[in-house]
């Protein structure tokens, strides 16, 4: 795949790419979905270049869904990445070779490449990693036990887990990340699982309910040890309104 865009490199923006740090909440961890070439000691987040006849946010969709097979989750815009040198020594020599790259055609990779990331929140139990060729290891990994990544790929991923954190106080967070069906102690430990920090449960219940965006349905979790809590469900129409007008507290 690689070798095909330099080959037809000048269907791509000169020096533009796009990353994408797409998380995903199982088994109370914050999931971070990453990649890697089978060879590859490194692993990295999914991104791609940017087609010279599409917009920046529609290419950003383009590596979503080739990554996760879904369509219209959350997705946003948080910050570029633009270091004079970020990428001079990750294609060299012994990269060419092994995805048999002409070194002067592979000089186009080796331009400096300034990268804008996105960050997606998506529902775990609905993704199949997706590799695009046999040659790709895809996989979810803990957010805190993400390996060693290229280039500066850690330093996106830092970057899109404090803006997540930061917009906890301006936007709601969980219908892209929990089932439809969920009970408030699960979507506590999800927020708390991305503050990185414990909440309390009365004053967590109060500020959640007092958004308006929870509906209580006439359902209990089942298979729990002790007294069944009872089930909830994200009411859409009020949860879009919050997210297109904001919150204004913290947590």
């Amino acid at each position: 795949m690689l070798k095909d865009i330099v080959e037809n490199n000048h269907r791509f923006q000169p020096g533009l790419s796009i990353d994408c740090v797409i998380f995903g909440f199982h088994d109370n961890q914050l999931k971070v979905l990453l990649i890697k070439v089978s060879d590859s000691g490194k692993w990295s987040l999914p991104g791609g270049f940017i087609p010279v006849d599409q917009d920046i946010d529609t290419a950003a969709v383009t590596v979503l869904n080739e990554r996760t097979g879904l369509e219209g989750v959350f997705l946003r815009q948080f910050a570029t990445f633009g270091k004079i040198k970020r990428n001079d020594r990750h294609f060299n020599k012994a990269i060419l070779d092994y995805f048999e790259i002409d070194e002067e055609k592979g000089k186009w990779l080796t331009q400096r490449f300034v990268t804008i990331g996105y960050y997606a929140l998506v529902d775990f139990s609905k993704i199949v990693p997706n590799p695009v060729n046999t040659n790709e290891i895809v996989e979810w990994v803990d957010h805190k036990e993400v390996p060693e990544l290229i280039l500066d790929h850690k330093e996106i991923l830092d970057k899109a887990l404090n803006t997540l954190r930061i917009e906890l106080n301006l936007m709601p967070v969980g219908y892209n990340l929990l089932p439809e069906k969920f009970t408030i102690p699960e979507l506590q430990k999800l927020y708390e699982t991305i503050l990185d920090k414990k909440l309390d449960r009365r004053n967590f219940l109060r500020k959640i309910t007092n958004i308006g965006i929870l509906t209580k349905l006439d359902e209990k979790k089942n298979n729990v040890a002790h007294k069944a809590p009872n089930l909830y469900s994200f009411d859409k129409e009020k949860y879009d309104e919050v997210l297109k007008n904001g919150l204004n507290q913290g947590w």
